[in-house]
């Protein structure tokens, strides 16, 4: 089993990893965030792909997200952690604390978030967008290491690169949601498509703005919650490494299955070529 880590702010590389090799990559859908990093992390092959580049330079609108996953599928990896920063929208998710998503409220407009398209259509099951055994794993993780952790959430993403005005934070609020960031979708979609399992590592920073009690989030409050938080990530990361299942039987791998409803007869040459690493192997 090949883990992929997708590091969000603040997790712009991978301590520890040993073996190291970069992995360039290109895909039909361009160029990923950076060039993968392979290697291995107590004894598991893991690869570490920072989304925002080394130095942050992608604004989450920016990202191209098919390129990241479509480079992930192509170097072998099998399950997707995702680690990202977010808001918290409820009293009881303090700032530090992490987060295991279990669903999403995709807010965003103008990101590519499929495969398809272009003389193929497919329709994913995406009701649960969260592998069970990945999200289990990272809570186990957690548990272990005796980090505090809220087991289930759901995250609301929204278009960024502008944290919400308040009246939004206070609109989210009321919808019921955990946690706000700006980058889980399309990632968790493609993912899908691509057969990967995915799971998100949420890492609260702030209140965002609906918290009469503490300050309005801003970058600077951000980023130093971000570094403590990292540390504690990292520490979940290797711990996963040797409590993640070898084998999957939650089904991800066969999202597809079914899901394309264009006529065989009309996949032409140039689509199978375009899509050979997304459609089922006959």
């Amino acid at each position: 089993m090949k883990i992929g880590i997708i590091g969000g702010s603040g997790l712009y590389d991978m301590e520890g990893l040993e073996n190291v090799r970069t992995e360039h990559v290109t895909t039909p859908f361009g160029l990923p965030s950076a060039p993968p990093l392979c290697g291995t992390l107590e004894g598991c092959e893991l690869v570490f792909l920072p989304r925002h580049d080394v130095g942050h330079v992608l604004q989450p609108g920016e990202i191209n997200y098919r390129a990241n996953i479509h480079a992930l599928k192509q170097v072998g990896v099998e399950r997707i952690v995702s680690i990202s920063a977010v808001g918290s929208m409820k009293e009881e998710i303090r700032p530090g604390d992490m987060v295991v998503v279990d669903q999403y409220i995709d807010r965003t407009s103008g990101r590519n978030g499929t495969f398809f398209g272009d003389g193929i259509v497919a329709h994913i099951a995406f009701a649960d967008p969260v592998c069970p055994e990945c999200r289990e794993a990272l809570v186990a993780a957690c548990r272990d290491l005796d980090i505090s952790c809220h087991e289930r959430g759901t995250y609301v993403c929204i278009n960024g690169p502008q944290f919400s005005t308040r009246a939004e934070s206070l609109l989210y609020r009321q919808w019921g949601v955990d946690v706000i960031g700006m980058t889980n979708l399309p990632e968790a979609r493609l993912a899908r498509e691509a057969g990967i399992c995915y799971a998100s590592l949420a890492l609260a920073t702030d209140y965002d703005c609906w918290h009469e009690a503490h300050d309005d989030v801003s970058t600077q409050a951000v980023l130093t919650v971000i570094r403590q938080n990292v540390a504690n990530a990292r520490r979940i990361i290797r711990k996963l490494t040797g409590t993640m299942p070898a084998a999957a039987a939650c089904g991800c791998a066969r999202a597809l299955d079914g899901a394309v409803i264009t006529h065989e007869d009309r996949i032409t040459p140039e689509i199978r070529e375009r899509l050979r690493w997304i459609l089922p192997r006959s």
